[in-house]
């Protein structure tokens, strides 16, 4: 097994082993507390251009199957480990987590401390880093690191870019795609929801011409403010349709109605974050993957109102619309994998179109 160096844009360097696809990689470099769920992880596009950090010890265990895709083509960039199991035991498993990755494209390396990694990340915040192979000059490759500018069209490279149907017989539902997680559509599937999946650059002319019963807006990567053109629409439909948004949703939607955004220092992504509900004060832990958040102190000039808080942080979870039938989270209620304490919130969705 070949070696291979992780390179941070600090300087620090860490030798681990080489799987998945053999490529030179260079992305923001994160890291996911969740246990388990790693091909959900991997396959989710809010880490497009990412390396991502699995603090759990052990991935691979369980393989790769059809039925925990969160999306067909991820576009994540690289996976980092403490440990990789080569020959996974699951009467579910079509192949090993090496052999996906390298389907796919995507670089691993292991046997890296994740534990000071993640240390490093809490400190400093997310850095840029790159992994190369063991043999690659040092200094050419960290100069390239230092002068790489991380891309900003990333909803773009994800989204859709034509519409498609997904039918079921009961509410008419527009999807809006900025980088969807397939659970999304299974919750609103449950539901009995006809969908119709559209490009995050729709009009809102179109979505009038579709007259839905509701308008999600769904999760996707990177800075919500690298998607100005969106809150136009945002700012059109959100009168006439009940809207929901989700993750980078929430943050467009608030962004749209006057709030502001901006870069957290290394983020949540996990599925253990604990949210309280204002109205109630109950708490629910859930699946979280953001680098960014609504400023709480911006929405005093909004017509938002403040409905759920992180606990450990306080950062803004969720806001809701004091005059339109409009509310976002921050947070996954489709949690895939994780938490289901909120899916109840499509539920709210579901009677807040009835209404």
């Amino acid at each position: 097994m070949s070696k291979r160096l992780l390179t941070l844009e600090n300087g620090r360097i860490f030798e681990g082993k080489a799987f998945g696809a053999d490529t030179i990689v260079t992305g923001e470099l994160v890291f996911n507390t969740g246990m388990t769920g790693y091909q959900e992880s991997i396959t989710d596009q809010s880490y497009n251009g990412q390396l991502l950090t699995f603090t759990y010890p052990l991935i691979g265990n369980y393989g790769i199957n059809r039925d925990d895709y969160e999306s067909i083509a991820p576009t994540i960039k690289g996976v980092i480990a403490r440990e990789v199991t080569r020959r996974p035991s699951n009467w579910r498993a079509q192949m090993s987590l090496d052999e996906f990755l390298k389907r796919k494209g995507i670089a691993g390396i292991s046997d890296i401390d994740t534990r000071a990694l993640t240390r490093i990340i809490r400190k400093s915040g997310v850095l840029k880093a790159t992994i190369t192979d063991m043999g690659d000059n040092f200094e050419h490759k960290y100069d390239q690191l230092k002068a790489t500018v991380l891309p900003t069209n990333q909803v773009s490279q994800v989204s859709t870019t034509k519409p498609y149907p997904s039918p079921g017989v009961g509410r008419n539902v527009v999807v809006i795609d900025f980088g969807l997680k397939h659970s999304i559509l299974r919750e609103l599937s449950k539901r009995k929801c006809n969908l119709t999946i559209l490009p995050y650059n729709t009009s809102a002319q179109i979505i009038f011409d579709l007259n839905p019963d509701g308008v999600i807006l769904t999760n996707g990567p990177g800075n919500p403010k690298d998607v100005p053109e969106v809150l136009e629409m945002i700012q059109k439909i959100q009168g006439r349709f009940p809207l929901f948004g989700i993750c980078l949703g929430h943050q467009l939607f608030s962004l749209a109605n006057g709030a502001d955004t901006y870069k957290m220092k290394f983020g949540h992504r996990g599925f253990n974050h604990a949210v309280r509900k204002l109205t109630t004060g109950k708490l629910a832990f859930t699946s979280q993957n953001h680098g960014f958040a609504v400023d709480l102190d911006s929405l005093a000039k909004t017509q938002l109102l403040l409905t759920h808080v992180e606990v450990n942080d306080g950062s803004i979870e969720g806001v809701r619309h004091r005059e339109f039938p409009a509310f976002s989270v921050q947070f996954h209620p489709d949690a895939s994998p994780g938490p289901h304490d909120a899916s109840y919130l499509f539920d709210e969705f579901m009677k807040m179109m009835d209404a």
